[in-house]
C-alpha cells in the first residue's frame, strides 16, 4: 500500500509564504508524476502544479511566478513553495502521485494523500 503525507498548511497573512511538502511511502518502484491540487470550499478540486517524468513543472494560471513546484525523486517527495499568497489561494491542498508502480513493467495506480489546510488571511 503506498501512502502520502503532506505537511507544512497552516494559517498565513496575505502576503506571506507557505511551504508544503508531501512524501509517499510504501513499496515503491516509480512514480511517474506528482502534483498539488487545492479545493477551496463549496467548489471542485483544481490543479494547482504538476511535475510528470524529467519534464518542466506546469502551473495554474491563478499560481504562476508565485508557486514552485519541485520534486525529489529519489525519496519520493514533492515540494510546494507559495509566495505572495492571496486570500483566494485558501482551501484544503493534496497531494497527487500519478502512475506509481509497485514492480516494473506492470500497471500503475494514481494516489492522493489526505490533504492540509492552507488558509490565507487578509
Amino acid at each position: 500500500q503506498v501512502l502520502l503525507v503532506e505537511s507544512g498548511g497552516g494559517l498565513v497573512q496575505a502576503g506571506g509564504s507557505l511551504n508544503l511538502s508531501c512524501a509517499a511511502s510504501g513499496a515503491i518502484f516509480s512514480i511517474n508524476g506528482m502534483a498539488w491540487y487545492r479545493q477551496a470550499a463549496g467548489k471542485q478540486r483544481q490543479l494547482v502544479a504538476i511535475v510528470v517524468g524529467g519534464g518542466s513543472p506546469n502551473y495554474a494560471n491563478s499560481v504562476k511566478g508565485r508557486f514552485t513546484i519541485s520534486r525529489d525523486v529519489a525519496k519520493n517527495t514533492v515540494y510546494l513553495q507559495m509566495s505572495s499568497l492571496k486570500p483566494e489561494d485558501t482551501g484544503v491542498y493534496y497531494c497527487h502521485a500519478v502512475d506509481v508502480k509497485i514492480l516494473p513493467n506492470t500497471r500503475g495506480q494514481d494516489y492522493w494523500g489526505q490533504g492540509t489546510q492552507v488558509t490565507v488571511s487578509q
